[in-house]
């Protein structure tokens, strides 16, 4: 999935909704993001990050 397509299919979700991430222990809401610049025609990529807040 691109920026481009996680940005179309997040327009069509409610304004109030929460973000989360699954991983191996469940779900936890996205914390942030961080961009993986990369060279050699690979194409960048944006990483998700889960909230670690108790």
């Amino acid at each position: 999935m691109t920026v481009e397509q996680l940005l179309e299919a997040l327009a069509r979700m409610p304004k109030d909704a929460v973000v989360l991430v699954e991983g191996d222990t469940g779900y936890a809401l996205v914390g942030g993001l961080t961009l993986q610049e990369n060279e050699g025609g690979v194409p960048d990529e944006v990483i998700l990050y889960p909230d670690m807040t108790e």
